[in-house]
């Protein structure tokens, strides 16, 4: 399939305030500013292909995230600046029962969860270490999405996670971690993908589909883009060619 990775993209009450505190606590920058996005950007050093993307949605967040990033850290002391920067730009942290961990859980100023990990030698090289996606079968979620972004399987942990890693080898990972939790809501953090350019919406939406997604009917018919569904209900878009 000849789709790609092309943004992480969540909902926000406040786009430019979500996007600039994510700008700060990862020191990347704020690209695009429009009426309906805000794009954070890396800088190419980093590795990490994708934009951040913050849309504007009136709904609140109501439960916790199926979708989250983990932050990458090098050193003890390093983990424990990346916290209080964190929580000087106006994160929380969080209880989820995690317990006595190594990592932190946080969350920024609109409530989504994230990581800072313990150091970790399979996540050096940039900012974010992975993007992890809760799932009953992580194998079965790690198989379709393979397919849609061409990374492959590079790291599993027996029922627990499957970790894609993109054929660079840099950049972030994207893990599918076991969790049963029930999905109940629209996500608030969805994977835009899209075909390369000269190639046909419809016909790589077509392929999308054959591949396991369903269409999730969001935002109507109207739209350039196509909203669809992974096979444990995760909304993502197929953007147009690019």
């Amino acid at each position: 399939m000849n789709t790609r990775l092309v943004n992480l993209v969540i909902d926000a009450a406040r786009p430019r305030v979500l996007a600039d505190f994510w700008a700060a606590l990862l020191g990347w920058r704020v690209a695009v500013e429009e009426a309906d996005e805000v794009d954070v950007r890396a800088p190419e050093t980093d590795g990490w292909d994708l934009d951040l993307v913050f849309v504007p949605v009136p709904e609140p967040k109501e439960v916790k995230n199926r979708i989250h990033l983990d932050l990458a850290s090098t050193t003890p002391a390093h983990q424990e600046e990346l916290v209080s920067r964190a929580l000087e730009l106006g994160a929380g942290r969080v209880d989820l029962g995690q317990g006595a961990v190594p990592w932190v859980v946080l969350a920024d100023p609109e409530g989504n969860e994230f990581c800072v990990l313990e150091p970790r030698d399979r996540y050096a090289g940039g900012a974010v270490a992975s993007i992890v996606v809760d799932a009953h079968d992580p194998e079965r979620l790690a198989s379709f999405w393979t397919r849609l972004t061409g990374w492959p399987i590079s790291a599993r942990e027996e029922n627990v996670l499957v970790g894609l890693r993109a054929p660079s080898g840099r950049g972030p990972w994207l893990e599918f971690l076991r969790n049963d939790d029930e999905k109940r809501v629209k996500n608030r953090v969805h994977l835009d993908i899209a075909p390369p350019e000269g190639a046909e919406h419809g016909e790589s939406v077509a392929e999308v589909v054959a591949a396991g997604a369903a269409p999730a009917d969001l935002g109507g018919p109207d739209l350039p883009w196509r909203v669809l569904m992974d096979p444990e209900g995760n909304e993502f878009c197929v953007l147009t060619p690019r």
